[in-house]
């Protein structure tokens, strides 16, 4: 007599390799996000300021300002580009 298991036998899948992490898109787009915000961050504590000077005074604007307009833009294209879902099949 013959016995039936009541589970089908799954082969367990093997763990990824470390070289495999390397191909993931999102992982790289959040990536270079989260630097572009963190060299924000860093220019707006250890940053200069932009000083305009003029007959009547003078103006000063932090430079993390205008750093922050670019890393906005880098972090629109970025999104788009690599966290975007692909059309290709």
């Amino acid at each position: 007599m013959t016995t039936v298991p009541h589970e089908p036998v799954v082969a367990r899948p093997e763990r990824p390799q470390w070289a495999e992490f390397l191909k993931i898109r999102e992982m790289w787009a959040s990536l270079a996000i989260s630097m572009m915000w963190l060299a924000v961050l860093f220019d707006a504590i250890y940053g200069a300021s932009l000083v305009s000077s003029n007959s009547s005074g003078s103006t000063t604007i932090p430079s993390a300002i205008v750093v922050a307009f670019f890393a906005w833009l880098g972090s629109m294209t970025v999104a788009k580009y690599g966290l975007g879902r692909s059309e290709k099949k």
